[in-house]
């Protein structure tokens, strides 16, 4: 390309003497003008200069923030054990308000029994000193099955046990127990002049011929109180003092013969809520105590649940002067507690259900089960299910 012959002075003196160019546009059209050819013409620069800004600030960052992951991590790793603890001392708080939220439903002996280790829950014989045994039957919160609850009253001199049967009946707790609220009865009750026969008089609006469960457990549960507590024979109906009690699926009943049941097995009961279970005689009878003894380590129905599932297995039985022997296998043992407590107590019971007195272990597993010695002679319950009442 040839070289201009122009010097730059004689160039400038040139435009000079050009003549004026005037643009007319608005100023803010000529910048949108400039601005759009520029983004056009470099479509590149904003993300270049991006890249180098973030790549830049990754250099300059990545050390701190490592840093800050490492700390965060630990700081994660305390709070988290933090939290962990703080989150089991409040399960451990809410456990306990729920355990003594508990104890406030309980009923005041369920709680003594729940709150009391080694504690038998029948009535023996030295537990009754100078007053009397009264047994009550009374229906479970299903009305399925009959539960004996007994108490321990003050003798009272010419009192007879109808008397105060019939007295105390209506001081029974059975829904704080967890049973159906069965008392007192709505009837009158009182013995003939030799004290053979029990005279029990309905109103004619009693409500015991209202179905067949209610009709079944109103007579199951006379025959019951009434062999338990005495030795009356026979139970005699009325209605408004007229002979006879109609019954839906009875007819009219005008007496019963009382006869004791024996030969059943005692399995738990646990009302509902309750750590502690009834012991409740089963209602199908056994031909001897080892076929019961056998059936006491299965659950069975309407919620009787194995006995002496607790106990060692039994190695053998015999009997003598009703004394019953009994030897577990060997070198087995008995866990001292509540539970293993409870299960003697049903072997005991059924044991009186096949005329035992007593009891005497062979080569026992260990020498105390709570306050039982099991090296000397046990004598069996007078009652199950120990409850206090007002």
């Amino acid at each position: 390309m040839k070289k201009s012959e122009w010097s730059d002075r004689e160039l400038e003196e040139l435009l000079r003497q050009m003549p004026r160019i005037h643009d007319h546009r608005d100023p803010r059209d000529i910048y949108q003008n400039i601005s759009f050819k520029r983004r056009k013409t470099r479509p590149w620069l904003l993300p270049v200069l991006a890249a180098s800004a973030a790549l830049l600030l990754f250099f300059i960052l990545v050390p701190k923030y490592m840093g800050g992951i490492n700390l965060s991590h630990e700081t994660a790793e305390e709070k988290s054990s933090t939290s962990g603890n703080s989150t089991e001392q409040q399960d451990r708080s809410s456990l306990k308000r729920e355990n003594a939220s508990s104890n406030e439903t309980e009923s005041p002996k369920q709680a003594e029994l729940l709150k009391t280790e080694n504690l038998k829950t029948a009535i023996y014989e030295e537990d009754i000193g100078n007053g009397d045994v009264l047994t009550y039957w009374i229906p479970d919160a299903q009305a399925q099955i009959l539960i004996p609850v007994s108490i321990i009253v003050n003798q009272s001199q010419g009192q007879s046990w109808l008397t105060k049967y019939t007295k105390l009946m209506a001081n029974l707790q059975e829904k704080e127990w967890g049973l159906s609220d069965f008392y007192p009865l709505n009837a009158t009750m009182k013995l003939d002049k030799d004290g053979n026969t029990v005279i029990v008089d309905v109103p004619s609006d009693h409500q015991y011929g209202q179905g067949s469960a209610t009709e079944t457990n109103f007579m199951n549960i006379l025959k019951k109180d009434i062999s338990t507590n005495s030795d009356s024979k026979k139970i005699k109906f009325t209605t408004n003092s007229l002979p006879g009690i109609e019954l839906g699926n009875f007819g009219v009943v005008n007496e019963m013969d009382v006869v004791p049941e024996i030969q059943h097995a005692y399995f738990f009961y646990y009302p509902e809520g309750s750590a502690i279970p009834f012991l409740t005689p089963s209602t199908e009878k056994y031909k001897d105590i080892t076929t019961a003894l056998e059936a006491m380590k299965m659950d069975q129905a309407m919620g009787l649940k194995s006995s002496i599932r607790s106990l060692p297995p039994i190695n053998n039985v015999s009997f003598s002067n009703k004394i019953m022997y009994l030897s577990f296998e060997e070198n087995t043992r008995i866990q001292n507690n509540q539970q293993s407590i409870i299960c003697f107590e049903a072997l005991l019971l059924t044991a009186k259900e096949f005329g035992v007195k007593k009891v005497i272990i062979k080569n026992p597993p260990l020498t105390n089960l709570g306050t039982f010695d099991l090296t000397k002679e046990i004598k069996v319950p007078i009652a199950p299910n120990l409850r206090n009442i007002p």
